[in-house]
């Protein structure tokens, strides 16, 4: 499930709203361990555009 939602979120990452909606989504479905590793991913890839909207979204899980 962690690489489906990799997958879904490069597709979306053209739109700002898509990209956190699907973020969120994907937390939803997937366990703690992997929800840590997409967090370091979408950082990786995705802190320059998205960069506000991966703090609030993960803000939020604490």
């Amino acid at each position: 499930m962690l690489e489906y939602s990799k997958m879904i979120l490069q597709k979306v990452s053209f739109s700002k709203e898509l990209f956190g909606k699907e973020l969120k989504k994907a937390i939803r479905f997937l366990k703690k361990e992997e929800v840590l590793l997409l967090q370091a991913w979408v950082m990786l890839s995705y802190n320059d555009r998205y960069g506000d909207i991966i703090r609030e979204v993960f803000r939020n899980l604490s």
